[in-house]
């Protein structure tokens, strides 16, 4: 026999002998360890229990921990305990520790000369129960018992200290039994198992190689579509830029993203979002060629790898027939899912020559087409870095304002159109630039949207407009435009009480502006929050009236106090003629009818005054009347000549594009 074979079985043995020797200590340990645990919490309880039937039956237990003598009623009562089952004796100590009365096996003595229980102490000042159990050793104790002090408690106080003997031979006895029978089958079944070695080596060898098997594709696939991972992609796309070096032809790359795929799991939950993405996997893998590859990158990213691409035409082809597969509807219990899907295209060698600096490519590729409004192929430019970079600035710059309230507000006036006077400003967001120039909204808003900041700036508006037109004249309102995001939050109720509080603003000063969007979803539960903004006494303004697909039918559904035509009739009109003529004449008869205030945007010009004034608007606001200014150019003095002005006042700026001025 081989000695090195000699060795290792007397190794196997020795080894063998230890396990067994450390899993018969291990188990000894274990039920000693268990039984203790069980007789701590059969003590604990049973002694809890028999202080609180003692306190309950005892009604001068205060006055006996005093130092009183017992009524005899609580002496018949301890007479007649004396003997319970368990609990063979008993102590009852005062407030310091003190010992008052005993109750040991029938006889019943008050203490005339007290001992102090350092322990019944120490329950009483931690208001917990001490166990301490042990074996008995001298005569008339039971072979093993605990000794449990519990507080008595009246009122929140502690008034006394009960410490019951209990007698715990025959718990210990199940508990060890119980413990030993188990642990024994327990160490049989091991021992069974250990008797099998063969059959045990044998099994762990090919779990082990199945184990490895499964580390390695883990390692190179995703889990949940068994696709490529991002680690395969990167030595996949490393293979193919070598052989496109040798062979020549164009490497793409396709970086496809699920658009507004988080609608998909809050509508269907996180097992509809992962049949989607299966599904994609699946319709993916169908169309590719044996030489492509489709992977995933996580989230609802994913790409394909497109090899010996003739040129971008090719590349492009294969983009829209992928748009075309994965657009087809798929169904998850019986609910048809339909998404739209974003495209960015890089391809090898132009956008770059390594792995990571094509994923790069396709990546802002797809960047700018989610920028453009989803729903589109991009191909890689070189002035999207730029775009990267602008981006990355911006968000910091927002950061930054949101921070250390950074943004400044512009009020544009609201005239009455009867009356010829100001009635009011409507609030509008600026960002400043780090020339020093303004931001308007639309390039800051909608970033701000997909990083999540707009309740947040939209909370600072709310306040900030509300301390500022607390300063103006009491006839004059404030309009401040609310976001989808402060709804949702479902705080903006809360942020309205609180602006209108600190600023000290009249409620029937403040308007709130919404647009179709924020009814779009949850429609219930908005009007039931605007119904609660207009009990608070604000008013709730319709806005960009005219552009969305139904509104017409929020008109009848909710109560608003002003209607908000969109400036793009004005800015039609001088075009469009009397078509826009008689559409703003029937949204003002329609306002008219149904007692809602109507405001028309983006007045520029005096022929669109004369016809607003010939239509009977109610109020108007754009550039004609006053370009939007920060708060220190609304002064006194021009508050006073507006107020006081007995004519329509004339324009502040020429008629121009007011790019940016409303929010």
């Amino acid at each position: 026999m081989n000695p090195l074979s000699n060795i290792t079985l007397r190794t196997s043995v020795g080894l063998l002998l230890a396990i067994l020797a450390t899993l018969v200590g291990g188990t000894w340990l274990t039920v000693k360890v268990t039984t203790d645990h069980l007789l701590y919490r059969n003590a604990t309880e049973t002694a809890r229990n028999w202080a609180q039937y003692l306190a309950s039956n005892v009604t001068d237990l205060e006055q006996i921990a005093a130092g009183e003598k017992p009524s005899s009623a609580s002496m018949q009562f301890f007479r007649a305990t004396a003997r319970s089952e368990n609990v063979y004796r008993y102590v009852i100590f005062n407030r310091y520790g003190y010992s008052i009365l005993v109750s040991d096996r029938g006889a019943v003595t008050a203490v005339e000369v007290s001992d102090h229980s350092a322990m019944a102490a120490q329950s009483l000042k931690n208001i917990e129960t001490i166990v301490d159990a042990r074996a008995g050793t001298s005569a008339g104790e039971p072979k093993y018992f605990a000794e449990a002090f519990v507080p008595v408690m009246l009122g929140g106080r502690p008034i006394a200290v009960v410490a019951a003997y209990v007698d715990q031979v025959d718990a210990r006895d199940d508990f060890f039994s119980s413990s030993l029978l188990a642990a024994v089958s327990l160490c049989g079944l091991t021992t069974i198992a250990f008797g099998l070695p063969a059959i045990a080596w044998y099994r762990r060898t090919r779990e082990k190689e199945q184990a490895d098997r499964r580390i390695h594709f883990l390692a190179h696939h995703d889990t949940l579509t068994g696709l490529a991972n991002r680690a395969r992609v990167i030595e996949r796309l490393e293979a193919a830029l070598a052989v496109r070096s040798s062979t020549g032809g164009q490497v793409a790359l396709h970086f496809i993203d699920i658009d507004h795929f988080k609608q998909v799991n809050d509508t269907l939950g996180h097992d509809g979002g992962d049949f989607l993405l299966r599904a994609i996997g699946e319709r993916l893998r169908a169309i590719v060629r044996v030489e492509d590859m489709v992977a995933r990158l996580g989230g609802d990213e994913f790409v394909v790898i497109q090899t010996n691409v003739a040129d971008k035409a090719q590349a492009e082809a294969f983009a829209h027939r992928i748009i075309e597969v994965l657009s087809t509807g798929s169904f998850f219990r019986e609910q048809e899912i339909r998404s739209t899907f974003t495209i960015g295209v890089a391809l090898a060698p132009g956008d770059g020559n390594t792995a990571e600096r094509l994923l790069k490519s396709a990546d802002l590729a797809l960047y700018a087409g989610k920028a453009a409004g989803r729903n589109c192929i991009r191909f890689f430019e070189p002035e999207m870095d730029a775009m990267l970079q602008r981006r990355i600035a911006l968000e910091k710059l927002m950061r930054e304002a949101v921070a250390h309230d950074g943004f400044v507000l512009h009020y544009q006036p609201v005239f009455e159109m009867d009356k010829k006077i100001l009635v009011g400003f409507e609030a509008l967001v600026r960002l400043p630039a780090p020339d020093g120039t303004l931001m308007p909204p639309d390039v800051f808003i909608p970033l701000a949207e997909e990083m999540r900041l707009i309740d947040k700036i939209g909370a600072w508006v709310l306040h900030e407009a509300c301390r500022v037109a607390k300063t103006w004249p009491g006839q004059l309102t404030v309009a401040v435009n609310l976001s989808p995001a402060q709804f949702e939050s479902g705080m903006i109720e809360a942020e309205v009480a609180d602006a209108l509080r600190e600023s000290g603003l009249a409620p029937r000063r403040l308007e709130l502006e919404i647009t179709e969007r924020i009814l779009l979803d949850n429609t219930e539960a908005v009007i039931g929050t605007l119904g609660r903004l207009k009990q608070m006494g604000v008013s709730i303004v319709m806005d960009d009236f005219g552009t969305g697909y139904s509104s017409l039918s929020y008109l009848w559904k909710f109560p608003f106090d002003k209607i908000k035509i969109d400036r793009s009739f004005m800015e039609s009109f001088e075009r469009s003629g009397r078509d826009v003529e008689t559409v703003v004449r029937t949204i003002i008869a329609l306002g008219r009818e149904m007692k809602m205030r109507v405001t028309v945007e983006g007045v520029e010009t005096a022929s669109q005054v004369d016809f607003l004034y010939d239509a009977q608007a109610d109020q108007v606001q754009g550039f004609y009347f006053g370009r939007p200014v920060p708060a220190k150019a609304v002064s006194a003095d021009l508050l006073a000549r507006f107020l006081n002005s007995a004519d329509a006042p004339e324009a502040q700026d020429a008629p121009g594009t007011p790019a940016g001025s409303n929010a």
